[in-house]
């Protein structure tokens, strides 16, 4: 049927299509820029495994003379469970923001004047079979061992960028801090491993220090197990290994090692497919406001179509002016859309990594796959164009 829509009214339409395109190009760019990010974590080695480890809360709440008996009897028990291959207890698990600020002074350094002026660093605690479990690598000296205790001599661990920037010349093997000033007992440094991403994903390695764990006893720390298949499988058994101690033990967050990284990127996650779902919905709208304005116009224009084609236009013709009309509406919303991106992407430069917020590459591809999806909505309104019998049209007129 013929329409009554004025030219007005016509300009209008293309207008608010004009401004949807706009949005939802913005939309796309920014779900863009999100799913490259996740890509690039994805691929930034963290230096620690993160499959078939389970973690949990565990707190003994009985007395500290009990402390030392239920921890290492805790995992002699789980170790030897069907389907375990390591367990530890850990006080600064990945991912989970657990560390014991600490000042210290380092061998080499000069000796602090104030509290200030010590050196300010993360302190984590483990027991032995710890970097095993999570498999970091040892570059040098030996790991805790079960008689690092209370008893023995204070001794520590520390990561390569620890050994990078405070003896940058040196092996840090034998070298010493002090947690409580020069004139308390130094901790001795015997091992170094590799650097990881404990902290965040999306972060350099920092200098980090591992203590053992029976010499800086923790009130409430992770239980880690490494399995030989699914880590949930156990939950149940380890669980019951625990209570069989102390049946007082109070364990929570009961998480494999894979959740707390998903935890860890949430909020990325949860933005991009915020704005995925956002884009979809626009990008449905927009096709469709395209697909209406087109077949608007050339409903209005059958006359003008009509009389076109008597004149001796092909329908070659007549499908390259409609089309070109669709492709001027589609360019003016894009072209408007990736100056509205470039103001979206900055509000998203804390959710970014490796990727910058006005990245020209995920521009073009999303802008050439918009226009090319956008361009097919106009294929139907075109061809119907090409198909006005002119004869037909004048008589109607």
């Amino acid at each position: 049927p013929k329409s009554s829509a004025s030219r007005g009214e016509r300009r209008l339409l293309a207008g608010v299509t004009m401004v949807q395109t706009a949005l939802t190009l913005a939309l796309l760019v920014g779900a863009g820029l999100l799913i490259r990010t996740m890509v690039n974590i994805a691929k930034v080695p963290s230096g620690y495994n993160t499959g078939r480890i389970l973690t949990m809360s565990v707190t003994e709440v009985q007395s500290w003379s009990t402390w030392g008996t239920f921890h290492r009897q805790a995992l002699g028990r789980v170790a030897a469970l069907p389907g375990v291959q390591y367990a530890a207890f850990a006080w600064g698990v990945p991912l989970t923001g657990n560390n014991w600020p600490a000042t210290l002074e380092i061998e080499g350094q000069p000796p602090a004047l104030k509290e200030s002026d010590k050196t300010a660093l993360p302190l984590r605690a483990v027991t032995p079979d710890y970097f095993k479990l999570m498999g970091v690598a040892l570059i040098d000296g030996r790991e805790f061992r079960s008689t690092d205790d209370d008893k023995a001599p204070k001794v520590a661990i520390v990561n390569q960028a620890f050994a990078d920037r405070y003896f940058p010349h040196a092996n840090p093997i034998g070298r010493k801090f002090w947690l409580d000033g020069r004139d308390k007992p130094a901790t001795g440094i015997i091992g170094e491993i590799s650097n990881s991403r404990t902290d965040d994903l999306t972060e350099e390695a920092s200098p980090e220090i591992y203590l053992p764990l029976w010499q800086a006893s923790a009130f409430s720390k992770h239980l880690v197990v490494r399995t030989t298949a699914d880590p949930r499988a156990v939950v149940v058994a380890v669980e019951r290994e625990l209570h069989a101690i102390d049946p007082t033990a109070a364990i929570e967050k009961v998480k494999t090692l894979e959740q707390i990284r998903d935890d860890s990127l949430a909020s990325r996650t949860f933005a991009m497919q915020l704005l995925i779902g956002f884009s979809l919905v626009g990008s449905a709208l927009t096709l469709v406001g395209v697909y209406g304005v087109l077949s608007l116009s050339v409903a209005s224009r059958r006359r003008e179509l009509a009389i076109r084609s008597a004149l001796g236009a092909k329908q070659q013709d007549i499908r390259k002016l409609v089309f070109g009309e669709g492709f001027q509406l589609i360019a003016g919303g894009v072209l408007a859309g990736v100056a509205l991106a470039m103001v979206l992407s900055r509000v998203l430069r804390s959710f970014l990594f490796e990727v910058r917020p006005s990245d020209p590459a995920t521009m073009i591809v999303v802008g050439a796959l918009f226009v090319g999806v956008a361009l097919v909505a106009c294929w139907v309104p075109v061809r119907r164009a090409g198909t006005v019998d002119p004869l037909e049209a004048l008589r109607y007129e």
